[in-house]
């Protein structure tokens, strides 16, 4: 099934035009959202320059018309479309996203879809400009606009085996809503299981609850409010942001018997983090330095002994027992990580130096006349107080290129084509990124549990030889 909400857009308080439609823009944009570009189509713009072209059009139509609107004026249109989780791949969700986009505005206006995957059902975010590519007339929102583009929608879907909401309610709800069951639990729900989890096994400490979530498979970061990070989190989670009960001072309050802790109720689907191959094991001697007790100790060990099994059966699943081989595999798996991070910014730097340049010369070719015009009025104050936007663009592109030295201006369709393959080198890089890094930290972690072992053998052997060299001298 799928559904759609249209949306006008405004300026909005303390923002410019400009600035608004950057700032719709680059969030539906996001290439964490979209598979890093890729699932971004548009429609008689560049996604990359989109939000100076969308002004560009806007300055154009006033100057074309003379007509002026104050802070209620639609600077653009935001239409979602989502889907059921499972029904439709990500590709031919973009390409139905298009095909609406294309079909409700007749092909008169600019337009981009971006498909986001970051949820359990695949959504079209499309944001077309309010004014046509005529630069003459703009979009006219309709009364009943929604129910057409439902209908729409709904025709689309059909002509392509999707289905559709067979009787619609008048007021809608949220698509997360909606889905009712089905909907994935959050990630805060999640962690607030997992400390549920943790309290059960009863730790004598704040600092030995966040031990079991380390080994529930979390990393925690920071002191005076910790943050969590597992699972398919993109961001670490701040404690004190989990809601009543679960925040540092209600589990402190848990921990030392103040308070009873009562576990929110949970969705079938929640499970926890999987556990990775091993955690680095805990310095007991100099925790207990810091002042832990003899509780925090027990705990200490027991979790040692769980990581050491861990740890051994990774390196003997990857065949790794001599410590050689180990070192040289992580030092290589390091080495490798370092590479393709090093190779991904450098392409992220030149793909970023491409759309500045390229939005750039798109600027100047369109305010080429006009400037030329300013110039043969004799650089008139009349003339630039009538064509500000355009001549100001121009300026801006002359002096980047300026900056950069640049003699003759590459094509842009050169400029396109290397960055489309700078894209696919990158995208590429990713998926060899992920695994260098997960591979990266298995292989650290087991060599620095086998360190630390090792450390621990080597102090107690020492420890018996002042005993016996004491024994000899009595």
């Amino acid at each position: 099934m799928a559904t759609t909400r249209l949306m006008p857009l405004h300026t909005g308080k303390g923002r410019t035009v400009g600035q608004a439609i950057s700032d719709i823009i680059d969030y539906t944009e996001n290439p964490q959202k979209t598979d890093g570009g890729r699932l971004i189509t548009s429609w008689q713009c560049d996604s990359r320059i989109a939000d100076a072209e969308f002004l560009f059009t806007k300055n154009q139509y006033i100057q074309k018309t003379g007509r002026v609107r104050g802070e209620d004026n639609v600077i653009a249109y935001h239409l979602r479309q989502s889907f059921v989780p499972g029904e439709i791949t990500p590709e031919d969700a973009n390409r139905l996203g298009c095909e609406l986009a294309k079909r409700f505005t007749k092909g008169n206006h600019a337009y981009i879809v971006c498909t986001h995957i970051d949820k359990a059902h695949i959504h079209n975010h499309v944001i077309w400009n309010s004014t046509a590519l005529s630069q003459t007339r703009k979009f006219r929102n309709f009364w009943g606009s929604s129910r057409a583009v439902r209908r729409l929608n709904d025709t689309i879907c059909i002509e392509n085996g999707c289905s559709i909401v067979e009787n619609p309610k008048r007021h809608g709800k949220s698509y997360n809503k909606w889905l009712g069951d089905k909907k994935k639990p959050s990630h805060r729900e999640r962690i607030c299981t997992a400390i549920d989890d943790a309290l059960t096994q009863k730790p004598d400490s704040f600092e030995a609850l966040l031990e079991l979530l380390r080994q529930a498979g979390y990393e925690v970061k920071g002191k005076k409010v910790p943050s969590l990070l597992g699972g398919e989190q993109k961001k670490s989670i701040r404690m004190d942001t989990l809601g009543d009960g679960y925040t540092p001072a209600d589990l402190r309050a848990v921990i030392a018997g103040e308070k009873t802790h009562t576990p929110r109720k949970r969705r079938t689907e929640i499970t926890v983090p999987e556990k990775k191959s091993g955690n680095l094991l805990v310095d007991i001697q100099a925790k207990l330095r810091a002042g832990k007790g003899a509780g925090y100790a027990r705990w200490a060990t027991l979790f040692n002994l769980k990581q050491m099994a861990q740890t051994v059966a990774y390196l003997q699943e990857n065949e790794l027992l001599d410590y050689t081989a180990l070192a040289e595999k992580a030092a290589a798996a390091s080495a490798r990580f370092n590479d393709l991070s090093a190779k991904i910014k450098s392409a992220e730097t030149r793909m970023a130096e491409i759309a500045v340049l390229r939005k750039h010369i798109v600027n100047y070719a369109k305010s080429r006349d006009t400037y030329a015009a300013y110039r043969k009025a004799g650089y008139s104050k009349k003339f630039l107080a009538e064509h500000e936007s355009e001549i100001t663009l121009h300026k801006a592109a002359k002096n980047y290129f300026d900056g950069l030295g640049l003699k003759k201006l590459p094509t842009i369709k050169a400029l396109n084509t290397e960055y489309a393959e700078l894209l696919v080198e990158k995208k590429a890089a990713y998926a060899d990124y992920r695994k260098a890094r997960e591979d990266m930290k298995e292989l650290l972690t087991a060599k620095a549990n086998i360190d630390r072992i090792l450390e621990l053998d080597k102090e107690q052997e020492e420890a018996n030889e002042r005993r016996e060299q004491e024994a000899e001298q009595r």
